[in-house]
């Protein structure tokens, strides 16, 4: 009798990338795990497209979006940015980053290296021998990974639980393992169409919150200003 597939059984990636230096990955990676975390934008591609093919991504809290843009920037991926402002009763924002045509390829070709390179360095579980300083860049990856989460995501927040909702299976995967590597359990509730990924209030929520909070940028990064589309 054929076992159901396990949450990590997923198919490898067509081809092996060249490897990214641990500096490149981070950001790659976690620019990676927003982008599963949102959809892009209306009308932008077909439903089938693969998200690192399309050539923007759409978010709904702008922190989420100048993060990615932040992390974009030191790829050397340029973005336009704007904000619709969209309801009637209840007013929000839409926050689009769009990529030009000449640099689609290049942000692609991230996006997937950072994705399954990252994933591989954090499912792969602990490598014998490992020097210190991948065991550091591992649980960075990890805190990437709840970063995105907990900026992008559905957040679930409880009086007993920190939660994010995620329609994305991989990601889920990632999230439980991330907070192992962080010395924090985790647990995944399917739901109808998502997967609920959450953590216990108290020590274990304070942990995956400093864990995730943001890292001073590498370098300087201007943000020029935003246009508001009505």
């Amino acid at each position: 009798m054929a076992r159901d597939p396990a949450l990590l059984d997923r198919p490898r990636p067509p081809a092996t990338p060249t490897p990214l230096d641990w500096l490149t990955l981070g950001d790659a990676f976690e620019a990676a795990c927003l982008l599963r975390c949102a959809a892009p934008p209306s009308g932008a591609r077909p439903s089938a497209t693969p998200p690192a093919q399309a050539p923007g991504v759409e978010f709904n809290r702008e922190d989420a979006a100048q993060r990615m843009r932040q992390l974009l920037a030191r790829l050397d991926i340029p973005v336009t940015q704007e904000a619709t402002v969209g309801g009637l009763r209840r007013r929000y924002e839409l926050h689009r980053l769009w990529v030009p045509p000449e640099h689609r390829s290049a942000y692609g070709r991230l996006m997937d290296a950072g994705w399954w390179q990252g994933r591989r360095e954090l499912l792969g579980g602990p490598v014998p021998g490992a020097s210190p300083a991948r065991r550091r860049w591992v649980s960075r990856l990890a805190a990437a990974a709840w970063r995105s989460a907990l900026l992008a995501g559905g957040r679930h927040v409880r009086r007993h639980i920190l939660g994010v909702r995620l329609t994305d299976r991989e990601l889920a995967a990632v999230l439980i393992r991330g907070a192992a590597v962080l010395d924090v359990p985790a647990a995944l509730r399917p739901g109808t169409g998502c997967f609920l990924v959450s953590v216990a209030d108290g020590p274990d929520r304070e942990r995956i919150l400093h864990s995730a909070a943001l890292e001073p940028a590498r370098g300087s990064v201007s943000t020029p200003g935003r246009r508001l589309v009505c």
